[in-house]
Parts: C-alpha cells; structure tokens; sequence
C-alpha cells in the first residue's frame, strides 16, 4: 500500500531544482524589500513612504468604479495575481504531482495539518478573552516559501532532493489551508448581486474548460471580471485568482500543458515583482517608541511562540503521530533532524503571514497591526536562525548526485 519514498523521479528533481533556484533568488528580493522598507519606515522618509502607500488611485468605467489607497490596490489586486500562480500549482500538483496519490502526502499532509492547529492554538491561549486580538488567530499558520527554500538552498547540494520535495508539498497545503481560511473567517459583508455576477462569470469559464477551449485569453479577461465582481462582493478579491485558476486546462489536444506555460511565465513577475513590492508595502514597521512592553503584548507572543515553536512542534507531533501509527514513513534520505530543521523553516511566516494580519485587523481591530507585524519579523527570523543551526549539523557533509 504504501509507496517508496526513498528515491525522487528525475523529472521531479529538474522541477524542484529549477523552482528552487527561482523561488531562492525571489527569497533574497523578498529580503532586501523587507530590509529597505524597515530603514525607509524609521527615516525621515517616512512620512513619504506613508504617504506613497496611502495616495488613492481610481479605476471608473461608467457606473462602476473602484476607489483605493495604493496600499490595498497592493494587496487585493497585485496579491491575486499571487494567489493565481498558487492556484496553478495547486491544480498541476493535484492533478500529476507530487498531490495526485494518497502515497505521496501522508507525510506533508499531516505536518501541514499540526503546523497549522499548534501555532493556531498557541496564539489563541495567549489572547483569549480578547475578541479582538483574537483576529489574527490564523497569522502564525503560513509558511513563506520563497525564504524557506532560500534558506534551503544555502546548503546547495549538501540538501536531499527528497527533503526540498517534502517541503515544497508542505508548503502547498499550507497555501490550501490560508485560502481556505481567508474564504471562510476574512470576508465582509457579503453583497449578492456581486456574487451572482461572479458565480456567472465562474460559470462560463467552467464551461469553456469542459468544452475543451484552451485558448488563454478568454480566461484571463474572465478573471479580471471575477475579480471586479469578488472584490464588490466582500469576499477577499484574491481569491478569484484562485478559482480561475482551476479554470485553466491542463492540456490540450496535442499533449502541451497551457497551465504549465502560464506557470513559468508568472512566476518570474511574482517572485521578483509581486511579492517584493508587497514586502517593502507591508513590512514598514516603525521602531520608534518600541519598548519591552510591545515584544511581551500578548499578540506579540503570540505570533512569535507560535511560528517560533508552534510550526515545529505542530509538524514533528503529527508527522510522529503518523508514523508511529504507520500510516507513513521517514524516506530514508530523510533523518528526524533534518526534519526538524525544515519544520523550523517553516516557520518563517513573513508574506502569507503579513498578508493574514492586513486582513484580520482590517476585519477586527487596527490597534494590533504593529504588534502582529514585529512578532511576524522576530518569529520569523528566530526560526531562520533555528533552522540554519539544525540544518547546518544535520545534513551531510556531501551528498550522490541523485
């Protein structure tokens, strides 16, 4: 019944190399827009860079018309674009990856599955009685896989292919779960004529995949208006990246994989565009007036114990749980060290995890904004830290050419 894990296909190691060498140098942009907005937010630039991320910009056709300070034109439209490209990777993974047997997932599925519950519960102990705070309960739930896989590939051939797999299936469900949960907990008020004008729009670009249409085009300006139509309806605009992306077929008459194309020609704007500007819009964290008082807020500890040790905790008590009960193995290029070394890089939360606070203290209560986001940069840079060290004594000297 179950499946070998101890050897990876050579198609999967070109894909996974390749992935990992874009995703590694996006990691190291991430960084640096990180960095530049942290000194730009504690200048004397500072009131210009709040000004930038605050200038309104207008989109108006007749009656309909979109008013917006650049900030969230960042993080509900450029992020759809975002969670397009996830919604592709989750589709190709599913349908002929490392998702499409139950073999394959056992392992990521239930580490994903306690680095989820584990830091959920670890921040929500921390504020309960404050329904507020309470909010930001998902935050410390997402794993940013582009520094994840940078700090991967420090070690460059010292890292089993097997151990980049594992993370990168980690790392999907953990796209799955925070699309999940921004649909579900970070959603307005709904408004019905928006989303009946996005389930039609859905509708079609269903049906032009069942009739085999496999022309780009037709899809993307179908997603511009489930876009539109998401946003207007109070449902998280990013999440029509995702739908549609569903909608995009996986081959076509002849073999060739239109969603693969579309893959590789998105996740360079993403990982050197996107996500970088999105880094330098949200990391601005003002220093200034900081005090022990603000590392101890309760929202603080929270985000940080639970990337910090909830992620890693989460992930080894599950994977344990599983294997004890022999519902999984460790492959055997695989040790319990190194995993946990990968357990402690997945808690480097940083994107997702800054994109999840914007949405539940715009949901809930603003005053907690500056608390998620300095325990999102020293959770996530602790764990950094703690995953290089383990890494560091766990992996091989050298590894085979796999």
């Amino acid at each position: 019944m179950e499946k070998d894990n101890n050897s990876t296909p050579p198609n999967i190691v070109t894909t996974v190399l390749d992935f990992m060498k874009l995703e590694s140098v996006g990691g190291i942009l991430l960084l640096a827009a990180a960095v530049i907005a942290m000194v730009v937010a504690n200048s004397p630039l500072a009131g210009l860079y709040s000004l930038f991320l605050d200038t309104t910009v207008a989109f108006q056709v007749g009656a309909l018309s979109i008013h917006k300070p650049l900030l969230l034109w960042i993080n509900d439209g450029f992020m759809a674009v975002f969670f397009f490209l996830i919604g592709l990777e989750i589709k190709r993974e599913v349908v002929e990856g490392e998702l499409s047997s139950l073999s394959q997932i056992v392992l990521p599925g239930m580490g994903a599955l306690g680095g989820m519950i584990v830091p959920a519960a670890i921040y929500v102990w921390f504020n309960w009685g404050n329904s507020a705070a309470l909010s930001g309960w998902a935050i410390p739930m997402a794993t940013d896989i582009a520094f994840a896989l940078a700090l991967l590939s420090a070690f460059g051939s010292r890292v089993p292919t097997i151990l980049k797999v594992f993370l990168l299936t980690l790392a999907i469900f953990d796209d799955l779960a925070a699309i999940v949960v921004i649909a579900l907990f970070y959603s307005g008020n709904l408004s019905l004529t928006a989303l009946l004008v996005a389930g039609f729009t859905l509708a079609c670009a269903v049906t032009m995949n069942r009739m085999g249409v496999t022309r780009l085009s037709g899809y993307i300006l179908l997603g511009f208006v489930l876009w539109i139509a998401v946003l207007k309806s109070g449902v998280h605009a990013t999440l029509a990246g995702v739908v549609i992306a569903f909608c995009i077929p996986m081959r076509d008459a002849r073999g060739h994989s239109p969603l693969k194309e579309l893959e590789a020609d998105l996740h360079g704007p993403v990982a050197f565009v996107i996500l970088p500007l999105f880094a330098f819009a949200n990391a601005g964290l003002s220093l200034t007036g900081l005090s022990m008082d603000d590392v101890t807020h309760p929202v603080t500890l929270g985000v940080i114990l639970g990337l910090l040790v909830g992620k890693p905790l989460g992930i080894l008590a599950f994977i344990g749980f599983a294997v004890a009960l022999r519902f999984t193995k460790l492959p055997q290029d695989m040790t319990w060290l190194q995993l946990l070394g990968v357990a402690f890089a997945c808690g480097i939360g940083f994107t997702m995890s800054l994109f999840i606070a914007g949405l539940a203290f715009e949901q809930g209560s603003g005053d907690h904004f500056g608390s998620d986001r300095l325990g999102i940069v020293i959770g996530s840079i602790l764990s950094a830290v703690a995953a290089y060290g383990l890494l560091h004594v766990s992996l091989p000297r050298s590894v085979k050419k796999e």
